[in-house]
């Protein structure tokens, strides 16, 4: 029997009556974040005056989604607690060094230069009307990739606790959150992300106290899982797994995949993700920033370091129910691991709040995701091509369009991509973004010299490292591409260990060396940008 096909026995008017509710409050919500978006710069920052609790809750919960508590918490079962690493990364790099160090430039030089979105701060920073337009074009088209790996979390969800079919979890989601994304603009977006945050918060505490009590307790459960090791199957073993409480092997497979993908993709990368490098944008002051990261890290510790652990105890909830580890437990579904663990090992009445938990998810990060796609297609696409010629009103209603054309790209990929996909899907778009974007990103808020030449030497020679990285050198994506298959007879380029190294590992150092040394080469050609970004840099 398949693992997520199994019904719950649900009492229908309790369900109905939870999500009247829920949407209830979605819906008064964006309707509130429409009626105080008097233009398009409220639509697309919020009217920079969000409160900081709502900044960092909505940061948190568009950086935290399903890939995190679905696919990386199924991933967890596989790998074990080593991915809590991760969890540090996230609040280190996403949370603290995000706002504390790199906000307060990236909210200073965006007023500056009056910039409203990733593509237009880069862009004019350097003055360089390409720049926007490619750097949007970029984001049009690789981020339905991310937002695909979170719709697919969320449905796996309803497919396991409703027995609703794959397809219609996926057309239901995608129209609740086109709905209010369409209606509120980023100021409603945001005061719903801190809704959702605060129920996925309250449903992750909840799980992990009764996930410690089913079984017997911290310290009782995680003696359990290190007296598992010797269970790990050959084929993990072989890999570099040596016990879900251990790190992998150094220089493994599993190593280089758990800290070359996950801990340095995902962690570095999310300074580069355009959807949350605008949030510091919406903020009055620095002041708002510095409170936002004491809220920000202990949203991020509670939403991310819980799927990490629930992961890997699974397999002891199910090794002592069934006798099977949760990865085979699940159909060897990564994807699946979560959502039959909270229907197994959960009390059904919270199946109902974790629906919500999931939706909050899910739609938080959909919802900022298909903002910054819509607005980039509007803003930097449309109107920036326009030069002027068409009326900046009309770039809402084109954002709205573009909104739509992502939904549909996204749903298109969603019933195209296969099992266990979430976390190897984001943490490619991560690493697409921080290899072409990360260096001339952070170059652009502290270095003078940064010239247009500079940073667009920087952003393609990342992308086309990566690029080069994925169809040939790593396996996990070049045996998809079958490049090297075609050419070589082998999955990947090279046949060592090397095949299992991110490309972000060397696209980043190509993209930074590269951004240095042009613009070194080249003159610096919008010194009254500079002057205007830098007179007040202490």
């Amino acid at each position: 029997m398949n693992p997520v096909s199994v019904t719950l026995d649900v009492n229908i008017f309790v369900l109905l009556a939870v999500v009247v509710v829920y949407l209830g409050a979605i819906a008064f919500l964006s309707y509130w974040g429409r009626i105080t978006s008097r233009n398009g710069d409220d639509f697309a920052s919020g009217g920079r005056n969000i409160p900081p609790f709502v900044m960092a809750l909505s940061y948190g919960a568009a950086f935290i989604s399903t890939s995190a508590i679905v696919g990386f918490g199924g991933m967890a079962a596989g790998i074990g607690l080593s991915l809590l690493w991760l969890a540090g990364a996230n609040i280190f790099f996403g949370i603290f060094l995000a706002f504390a160090v790199f906000g307060r430039r990236t909210r200073a030089v965006g007023l500056a230069l009056n910039a409203h979105t990733f593509p237009e701060f880069l862009g004019a920073r350097v003055s360089s009307p390409f720049v926007r337009l490619f750097t949007a074009a970029v984001m049009v088209v690789s981020m339905p990739l991310y937002a695909a790996a979170v719709l697919i979390g969320a449905a796996r969800i309803l497919e396991s606790l409703l027995g609703m079919p794959y397809e219609w979890a996926l057309a239901a989601f995608s129209l609740l959150v086109a709905v209010y994304v369409l209606v509120g603009g980023l100021r409603g977006v945001m005061y719903t992300d801190a809704l959702q945050g605060t129920l996925m918060a309250l449903g992750m505490i909840f799980l992990l106290v009764a996930m410690f009590v089913r079984l017997g307790g911290p310290v009782e459960a995680f003696s359990k899982l290190h007296a598992m090791k010797e269970l790990v199957p050959e084929a993990s073993a072989a890999q570099g797994h040596r016990g879900w409480l251990s790190s992998p092997q150094p220089f493994s497979q599993l190593w280089w995949v758990l800290y070359s993908s996950l801990v340095f993709g995902v962690g570095i990368g999310v300074l580069a993700q355009p959807h949350l490098a605008v949030r510091c944008l919406t903020v009055k002051s620095n002041r708002e920033l510095n409170r936002a990261v004491v809220v920000g890290g202990l949203f991020i510790l509670i939403t991310v370091a819980t799927p990490y652990v629930l992961g890997a105890l699974s397999n002891v909830f199910f090794y002592e129910k069934s006798g099977k580890l949760a990865l085979e437990a699940a159909g060897f579904n990564a994807d699946s691991v979560i959502p039959l663990l909270i229907k197994q090992a959960m009390p059904g009445w919270f199946s109902y709040f974790f629906m919500l938990v999931i939706l909050s998810a899910a739609i938080s990060t959909l919802s900022s995701q298909f903002h910054a796609i819509g607005v980039s297609f509007g803003r930097d696409l449309f109107e920036a091509a326009a030069r002027g010629r068409i009326h900046s009103r009309y770039s809402v209603l084109i954002s709205r369009i573009g909104i739509i054309a992502a939904i549909l790209l996204t749903i298109f990929l969603s019933m195209k991509m296969g099992a266990g996909i979430i976390a190897r899907a984001t943490s490619i778009f991560f690493g697409i973004m921080a290899s072409g974007y990360l260096a001339p990103f952070l170059l652009s808020l502290y270095w003078k010299r940064l010239t247009k030449t500079g940073v667009i030497a920087g952003m393609l020679s990342g992308l086309a490292a990566a690029v080069i990285g994925f169809l040939f050198f790593h396996e996990a994506e070049s045996a998809v591409f079958g490049l090297p298959q075609l050419l070589f007879g082998t999955p990947a380029a090279v046949m060592n260990s090397f095949r299992f190294v991110d490309p972000l590992v060397y696209a980043l150092p190509v993209s930074a060396a590269v951004t240095v040394i042009v613009s070194l080469c080249t003159k610096v050609g919008n010194s009254e940008v500079v002057k205007k970004c830098f007179g007040n840099l202490k």
